[in-house]
């Protein structure tokens, strides 16, 4: 039989089991899918009765809130969240199957609960009122009558002045205790309040005995008149925050228990009702896992059974392929493939590995030839690599014999100055020596020429001189850095500034301005040859490429700390710039745009390998046609290459990395 028959025996049995598994668990499905909806339903509406359970708490928070402090901001609310409330009982629990013959006693208690709200905005609107006209306005004309009777009072040793006192501090003491009584409902307050005013009370007599004018006596009648309407009007507001108490709790916290205690028992039945239907869900999930497992294990057994009985005959050939395919692989191609005449799938094998043992065979033999041809193309790329390395050092003793000619040219301006001073300065004094032997004698005026000269000229030898030293030091520094590959810490900004040094006749010839932006805190400690010859053949690259044909313009140098353990610099010029062709090949060995010119194509791929190499860092190029081109450099702090590494920049063979370009 072929194996894809005994194969598909092998799946029809599974096709069986799993037409057998599928009837019994739709069967079972039915029954939990009616089980999951009542604990679905049941949960969804006890979500309704939490949801009424806060809402009426909370609207039983704010209107207690509002009783204490009323605005408009917190009767807002009150109203949003009363009509929250109606339509959560009308909308969502009245349609609701598990709550809707309990919506009518819920929508009772929240509709008393709602309109025990209203009788208190009504009593509250009385209080403030009362507060307004029988405790405020008695107060304020009780404060102007104290007033009038102090200004009619001439002096303060007046015999009436210690009772007005202790009158005006009982009426100040009233005042406070009223206001904190209306604010807080405090008993103390209430009881200071009608101390202060029988206080008041009883000054009044004693001060109309003590009157010395008509306009005082006058002023204490009204007073004491006053203070009886503002007596009788605490009591009245005594009354009604009673009232508004009394209101607060038989008709809003009562009505929100019982909505509470109402909400409780629904809650009840709800965990009753979902416990059942959890219940019936677990017994018939336990049914029918024990039919399946049932059913599962007989049919596995046969499956098992068959299973074993066609892997056997599948196993020895293969087994028989496995050993011939070993053979082959060792080296061993004179052993023969068994079951090559085979017509199932097997024996198709058997044919496709004996054609593998005669193409291993034939590729012996090719490898042969092929062997022999690798050792002449080896000695061919020997020689490539001489010829690759000797043009690579041309171009290096070519940009430093370019360097030497430019500081040599730079050096020789100061050099001939002095000797110009010093031979001017030598006829001088060949002269001033006739004058001091003549007999007419020496005047003080050619003594203070005499020494008025010399010393300019030994001001221009020692400015020129100076001059030369420091070229001549700038360029021994570059020349010994390029030529010893020393690792050394060197600082940055001070080899920059000696590389530019060496750079200046160049920059002259070709009208380009050089700015350098380098911190003097930045210290490396790696190779400053390296960092030397890659500014130079940068500078260079510009010089030829950027500003080609005398053309101006300009270069930045620029450096900055990248974190603790990196730099990056920035070379950018404003010159001519790269198409997207160009920079793609950029740093390739050999590649210029002008090999007519005498380019050799090494000078970016040097700056490229002395980088990721020797210095151990990250090169990017952006560069737009017209627009410039600017190379970014990140290298560690530490350089992580070694001296040997700097061959490895020559050998044409770089490392790529993922390199950055725009289009130019």
């Amino acid at each position: 039989m072929p194996i894809r028959w005994r194969i598909l025996s092998i799946a029809a049995l599974n096709s069986a089991v799993v037409v057998v598994l599928v009837a019994l668990i739709w069967n079972g499905v039915q029954v939990l899918g009616s089980a999951w909806d009542d604990v679905r339903q049941v949960r969804e509406s006890d979500k309704v009765l939490a949801r009424l359970e806060t809402e009426t708490s909370r609207l039983q928070n704010l209107i207690h809130r509002y009783i204490n402090q009323p605005n408009p901001e917190l009767f807002a609310e009150i109203s949003h969240l009363r009509e929250v409330v109606l339509g959560t009982l009308t909308t969502r629990a009245s349609t609701d199957p598990m709550l809707s013959g309990s919506v009518q006693q819920l929508e009772h208690v929240t509709e008393r609960f709602l309109n025990g709200f209203s009788e208190l905005r009504r009593v509250q609107a009385t209080i403030s009122k009362t507060y307004e006209d029988d405790i405020l306005t008695p107060a304020r004309d009780m404060a102007g009558l104290y007033s009038i009777i102090e200004g009619a009072t001439g002096h303060r040793d007046a015999l009436i002045w210690p009772s007005l006192g202790k009158s005006r501090e009982a009426f100040t003491a009233m005042l406070v205790a009223a206001n904190a009584y209306y604010l807080s409902l405090a008993s103390a307050s209430a009881e200071e309040a009608r101390r202060n005013t029988e206080t008041i009370e009883r000054t009044i007599p004693v001060m109309s005995d003590l009157a010395d004018n008509d306009l005082q006596r006058m002023a204490l009648q009204r007073l004491n008149a006053r203070t009886t309407a503002l007596r009788d009007g605490l009591l009245k507001l005594s009354e009604q925050l009673a009232n508004r108490t009394e209101l607060l709790r038989n008709t809003i916290d009562a009505s929100q228990a019982e909505a509470s205690s109402a909400i409780d028992e629904l809650s009840v039945k709800m965990r009753q009702r979902e416990q059942k239907a959890q219940e019936t869900f677990d017994q018939t999930l336990a049914d029918i896992s024990r039919k399946v497992l049932s059913i599962a294990v007989i049919f596995l057994g046969i499956i098992i059974t068959a299973g074993v009985l066609i892997a056997l005959s599948i196993r020895l050939p293969l087994h028989q392929i496995m050993a011939a395919m070993q053979a082959i692989t060792s080296g061993d191609y004179n052993r023969r493939v068994q079951g090559t005449g085979a017509n199932d799938e097997i024996g198709e094998m058997a044919r496709a590995v004996e054609v593998f043992r005669e193409n291993a065979i034939a590729k012996r033999e090719t490898e042969d030839e092929l062997r022999a041809s690798k050792e002449k193309a080896e000695s061919a790329l020997l020689e490539l690599n001489a010829a690759q390395q000797n043009l690579i050092d041309a171009e290096r003793l070519a940009a430093l014999g370019g360097l030497v000619a430019g500081v040599a040219h730079e050096v020789n301006n100061p050099i001939g100055i002095s000797l110009t001073v010093a031979s001017s300065f030598a006829r001088r004094a060949e002269v001033f020596e006739a004058e001091l032997k003549s007999d007419t004698g020496l005047r003080r005026s050619q003594l203070e020429d005499f020494v008025r000269t010399s010393r300019d000229a030994a001001q221009q030898l020692v400015g020129n001189l100076h001059r030369a030293g420091e070229l001549i030091q700038s360029f021994k520094q570059v020349a010994v850095d390029r030529s010893h590959a020393e690792r050394r810490q060197f600082n940055l900004s001070e080899a920059t500034d000696q590389i530019v040094a060496s750079l200046r006749p160049a920059l002259k010839k070709a009208s380009i301005t050089l700015s350098v932006e380098v911190p003097d805190s930045l210290v490396i400690d790696g190779y400053p040859g390296s960092y030397g010859q890659i500014l130079t053949n940068l500078f260079l690259n510009a010089a030829n490429h950027a500003f080609a044909d005398g053309r101006s313009g300009a270069i930045t140098i620029s450096a900055k700390a990248r974190g603790n353990d990196d730099v990056e610099i920035i070379f950018a010029d404003n010159g001519a710039g790269m198409t997207p062709d160009v920079q793609r090949q950029a740093f390739d060995p050999f590649f210029t745009t002008r090999r007519n010119e005498g380019g050799t194509g090494l000078g970016l791929h040097i700056v490229y390998n002395l980088v990721t190499q020797q210095l151990g860092g990250r090169m990017m190029l952006d560069s737009r046609l017209g627009q410039g081109t600017t190379f970014r450099i990140i290298m560690p702090r530490a350089a992580k290459g070694g001296p040997a590494t700097e061959d490895q920049a020559r050998d044409g063979t770089p490392s790529w990395p993922n390199r950055t370009m725009s289009s130019i």
